[in-house]
């Protein structure tokens, strides 16, 4: 009897201890605004230090982007596992934290920001994770309060438990060019994907081979950062997705404009077994073996370079 009141005792623990909420993938300003100064809740401002000190949505804490990424000629590449589980035990996340993403909301690129930190917030094990729709930008657009105010939060003891059904290694990629039952997603503009421009990232224009296209500012109102509705979103991914698959291999230079892809496919959608490929083709180009498509010929990437179209 006694062991059976401390097991129900526990269960209530953590029941008390968990939020009341489910989050959902996106949240309005208003509806942040709503559960923002819930002790669950933590807000992570994803912008420069320079805009957070700038002013930011009360309580939130700073954790810029570029923390969140590899070395400057693999940014794609998840940074070492141990300075991502130090710099989310900082930001005071845990298992039982709502932890939502804002980004400045300039644009549809700005938000892969967001979708990356979230994408990587997942792939650590942790569930309960929004992201703030239209970022900053949407926050003041509301006429919400913002102040500069750093908040102090406990750091936690945080213990990563990697999801690897989310990642694709260039090797897991490369496993699958060539089956029918995978679908890979290239969700760079149109000029990227058929090779006519390069970021100088890629040691190659073109895009892998058996790739189909989905840009990655179709799941936006037009220009703007806010994200469809997800009625629409199922009706973007029916219009460009129309044969089936078991699996989707999202991915782009850099895993950043992937990683709207991924969220909008995973997250919004409601696609099974969505992976992202963070490296991507800053890592996939450096092996000349791997198959591409697109790629145009010797004489028109000269032509392309000195139209600075490449570099």
């Amino acid at each position: 009897m006694k062991s059976l009141i401390s097991s129900l005792l526990a269960v209530l623990a953590v029941g008390l201890s968990a939020p009341a909420w489910a989050a959902q993938p996106l949240l309005t300003p208003a509806e942040l605004s709503g559960i923002r100064q819930n002790p669950d809740v933590r807000v992570i401002d994803i912008r420069s230090p320079k805009e957070y000190a700038a002013g930011h949505i009360p309580g939130a804490v700073s954790a810029p982007y570029g923390k969140w990424r590899g070395p400057a000629d693999d940014p794609g590449k998840l940074p070492p596992e141990d300075k991502l589980v130090a710099l989310v035990r900082s930001l005071g996340l845990d298992t039982n934290t709502h932890a939502v993403v804002v980004s400045s909301g300039a644009n549809s690129t700005d938000f892969g920001g967001s979708a990356r930190v979230y994408w990587t917030l997942k792939y650590l094990g942790l569930t309960n994770l929004s992201i703030l729709n239209g970022g900053l930008k949407a926050w003041a657009g509301a006429g919400l309060a913002e102040d500069r105010n750093v908040p102090s939060v406990a750091s936690t003891q945080y213990v990563a438990h990697l999801d690897q059904s989310l990642i694709a290694t260039t090797q897991q990629v490369a496993a699958q060019v060539n089956n029918q039952q995978t679908r890979l997603i290239d969700a760079r503009p149109r000029k990227f994907y058929l090779g006519d421009a390069k970021a100088p990232t890629a040691l190659v224009p073109g895009t892998i081979k058996g790739a189909v296209n989905l840009e990655n500012d179709k799941w936006f109102k037009p220009g703007t950062s806010i994200f469809v509705d997800p009625e629409k979103a199922r009706q973007i991914a029916a219009a460009e997705l129309a044969h089936p698959a078991q699996e989707t291999i999202s991915f782009c230079n850099t895993g950043h404009w992937a990683a709207t892809d991924w969220f909008a496919l995973s997250e919004v959608v409601g696609v099974k077994n969505v992976r992202l490929y963070p490296a991507s083709l800053a890592e996939w180009t450096h092996d000349s073996a791997l198959p591409m498509q697109n790629v145009p010929s010797r004489g028109k990437q000269i032509l392309m370079k000195l139209k600075g179209l490449v570099s």
